[in-house]
Formats: structure tokens, sequence, C-alpha cells
């Protein structure tokens, strides 16, 4: 069956398995949509934009292998002609910038109609950006100062804060505890705290994270 030239072609990307093969079929149902394919992570989604060239990607943030925000990032840089919507459930808040900044076109809730999500799909392919009243308002909320320090740091303490930004400039443990004047057990109980809170195993994804929030520069 030939497909019309202004059939959409989309990628659904979120690791629950039943949520995205629902999400596709109901898409598939509408002319203008043709989904292409899904993926479990962000690793696979980078694999199948090559060879499927698919014109939005509706991805979602948290999964393994890799997130959504930094697959995000991979996709547009090597094809800025891709339109990312973020699936959310608003589990972290400062996830809205992230995204934008990544390069994403906007933002759909996943309890969303469908009607609705393809209304998203076809605005963003029109060069709209795409958000509900609601993320709005959060984004609006942390540019203007409205969100606290804790709620953009993902529930860091002050000091974790402190911890993970000189950690993230290339600091050994040693060294963070002979400059804020504390114990490197203290310092090692701090970036497990840190690590725990932001989802992440290792001192590289802490970097990538103090990146972009700005408490360091590459």
């Amino acid at each position: 069956m030939s497909v019309s030239t202004e059939t959409v072609k989309v990628v659904v990307v979120d690791d629950q398995t039943l949520f995205r093969s629902g999400l596709a079929l109901l898409l598939g149902e509408d002319s203008r949509i043709q989904v292409v394919g899904q993926a479990g992570n962000g690793l696979a989604a980078i694999d199948l934009i090559s060879s499927l060239k698919p014109d939005v990607i509706l991805m979602d943030v948290k999964m393994p292998e890799l997130d959504g925000i930094e697959a995000t990032r991979r996709i547009i840089a090597a094809n800025p002609d891709v339109k990312v919507l973020i699936l959310t459930t608003f589990d972290t808040e400062s996830s809205i910038l992230h995204a934008l900044q990544a390069g994403a076109s906007g933002y759909v809730l996943k309890d969303s109609r469908a009607d609705a999500i393809v209304s998203s799909i076809l605005a963003v392919m029109a060069g709209e950006r795409v958000m509900a009243s609601s993320v709005a308002a959060r984004v609006l909320d942390m540019l203007t100062g409205t969100s606290t320090r804790n709620e953009f740091y993902d529930g860091l303490t002050p000091r974790e804060i402190e911890v993970l930004q000189l950690l993230a400039s290339g600091m050994a443990n040693k060294q963070i505890a002979y400059k804020l004047r504390i114990s490197e057990k203290t310092v090692r109980n701090h970036v497990s705290n840190m690590y725990e809170k932001l989802h992440i195993f290792d001192r590289a994804q802490a970097v990538l994270y103090a990146v972009r929030k700005g408490l360091v520069e590459l």
C-alpha cells in the first residue's frame, strides 16, 4: 500500500512495552500517521534513525541504556530535521528544560488522547513548539525562578550540589574532603546519596548532569 506524501513517519520510544505498542497501535489508526518503528531505550532509538528516517520521534525520558534527554541531544545533533516530542508524566520537573535545551520540539502528556498526540505531531511538523499548558507553566516557573533550587537539582541538598560540582570538575574524594573540611567517608556518603537521587551510577554520568545544570563547563 502506498503511503501519502503527507503521512508523517513516527518512531515511538518507551521502555514500557505495553504502553509503547498500545500508543503505536492507536496512532496508526490515523491515516496521517505511519508508525515506522518502536524502541525500548535511547540507544535502540538512535540505531533506528538512519534506517527508518522518521519525521517525528515520541521519546520517553527515563529509560535504561540511554535516557530520553541524552538520546534527543544526540539525535538532533546528527539529524537536525528530525522532530522530537517528549512523552512525560512529570517524574522530574527539571527534565522539561533539559529536553528543550537538547532540541526537543515540546512535550506531550502520556495520558493524552491519541487524537491530541496526533495534533501535536502535526504541529511540530509545521514548525511549532508543543507544550501542554501545565508543562508551559512549569517551564515558566523555572525560567522566572519560582521553582526552588531543591526542585531544579532534583532534590539534592546544597552540600550534595557542592560535592557534585567539585567531583565534576575533576577532584578526587580526598581532595573534595580537604577542600570542604569533611572526612572522606562523608564525601563518599554524599556521593552515594547523590547518585541514588539522580539515578546515576558513575562519575561520568555525574559530570554530564553537572554540565547540563550549568554547574561546570567542559
